[in-house]
């Protein structure tokens, strides 16, 4: 599950090996088996972290997952989850299954057409919310030892509490098939160089040339294909850092500024309040007041 993605043209296609016993992989891994780059595959992915926290990078969206965060991604989804920083100890049960695992045609039964919606809307990444973590937490869990026939069930029992609660929130705005195999592959290479390199300066004559064109093609090119413009995806990611850092450090928040890769205060400020509706300081005091609440968290086994 290791994978380097230096100064590639796309995301790794990753291919997963399959036991002949099993028609579908579900497993842990844990760091350093955790750390996997921008990459897609075929297979649908159910995603459980039960240890760490970090960035979620989902077809456009930023974001953060945490312990006991759950999604489902489509097939063919680009995604990389991230952790907050290189010591921290991070897994997640994972569960991938293709459409036909259990025959070309199963999907398409009538008493699957629920299933079959859910899976359509898996194409933008579902992060998955409500009553349905607690359901689903223990079962995904038990999928890794569960043999014979108990593995399917397990399986359609998570996708069937999905399809029928919709406790779920779509996190991309822009997926794989709204783009053809180039223009793909350029938004592909200028999101890796932007998670490889977001904490140095980025101009966009630098990404304009990751991608081989001129900076006024590119910002059209980038808006048209992801949804938001190149400066908005950089400030989220950065931003997002940001937040791991005032979440998980005391550092203090001109620190975390350069950190982030600001080179003002002022901009950092700016963008924080823009992106998250408070300041800085605001967050982390919001951050450690729901630390010090009793919390009904759910324990991952």
């Amino acid at each position: 599950m290791i994978f380097q993605l230096i100064n590639i043209v796309k995301p790794l296609v990753q291919k997963l090996p399959l036991p002949e016993s099993h028609s579908f992989v579900a497993r842990t891994y844990r760091t350093p088996n955790f750390e996997v780059g921008w990459h897609q595959h075929i297979e649908y992915e159910l995603i459980l972290f039960t240890e760490g926290s970090g960035q979620s990078f989902i077809g456009n969206h930023v974001g953060e997952f945490d312990t006991g965060d759950i999604y489902l991604l489509g097939s063919g989804l680009p995604h990389t989850f991230q952790k907050r920083h290189s010591e921290l100890i991070t897994s997640a049960m994972v569960v991938q299954f293709r459409e036909d695992c259990w025959g070309n045609d199963f999907f398409s039964t009538p008493e699957c057409f629920a299933l079959r919606n859910l899976l359509q809307a898996s194409a933008a990444g579902l992060k998955i919310m409500g009553k349905a973590l607690s359901h689903l937490q223990p079962l995904i869990v038990a999928l890794e030892t569960a043999t014979g026939f108990r593995r399917v069930s397990l399986l359609l029992e998570c996708l069937e509490i999905l399809a029928e609660s919709s406790e779920y929130m779509p996190v991309s705005t822009q997926t794989i098939r709204q783009l053809n195999a180039k223009d793909q592959a350029n938004i592909d290479r200028v999101f890796q160089y932007t998670i490889d390199h977001f904490k140095e300066p980025i101009s966009l004559s630098d990404v304009a040339g990751v991608a081989c064109m001129s900076i006024p093609a590119f910002c059209a090119y980038f808006k048209r294909s992801t949804k938001k413009t190149y400066m908005d995806f950089l400030h989220e990611v950065r931003i997002g850092f940001a937040c791991s850092l005032l979440t998980d450090t005391y550092k203090q928040v001109p620190e975390i500024c350069y950190d982030s890769g600001y080179n003002t205060l002022a901009n950092f400020h700016q963008q924080f309040l823009k992106l998250k509706g408070l300041t800085p300081l605001q967050f982390r005091k919001q951050c450690q007041t729901k630390l010090a609440l009793p919390q009904n968290n759910i324990h991952i086994l």
